[in-house]
């Protein structure tokens, strides 16, 4: 069985901007800052986040400094800009729930490493 499963736990880095989509929908995009270890040092990764339909509650919540775990796929997606064709590969969110409700985060996790395990 093929996952496409990402998984994020980090500090938004800016807040977040809402678009509307021809299709009628809206599009939540921000940044997520998360860190790893690489070779005995920190190093700093920068993930774009897009979340379509955010309800007010959650899109509260998606502010510059908030720390947040975050869980969806990851999708590259293809459009014109300036003439040219672009691309940009971003984790789509099925789930983001702020890092301070660790009960929600915790149960969000176990059923990610459900999936992976099933």
């Amino acid at each position: 069985m093929n996952i496409n499963l990402a998984v994020i736990h980090g500090t938004i880095i800016n807040d977040a901007v809402v678009r509307a989509l021809p299709a009628g929908t809206d599009v939540a995009q921000f940044d997520v800052s998360t860190s790893t270890e690489r070779d005995g040092r920190t190093v700093n990764a920068s993930v774009p986040v897009a979340l379509h339909e955010p309800s007010s509650a959650v899109l509260a919540t998606l502010v510059s400094g908030a720390d947040v775990a975050v869980v969806g796929r990851v999708e590259r997606r293809f459009f014109r800009s300036g003439g040219a064709t672009q691309s940009r590969t971003e984790l789509i969110a099925e789930r983001v729930i702020p890092a301070r409700r660790a009960k929600t985060v915790r149960s969000l996790f176990a059923q990610v490493a459900e999936l992976l395990t099933a």
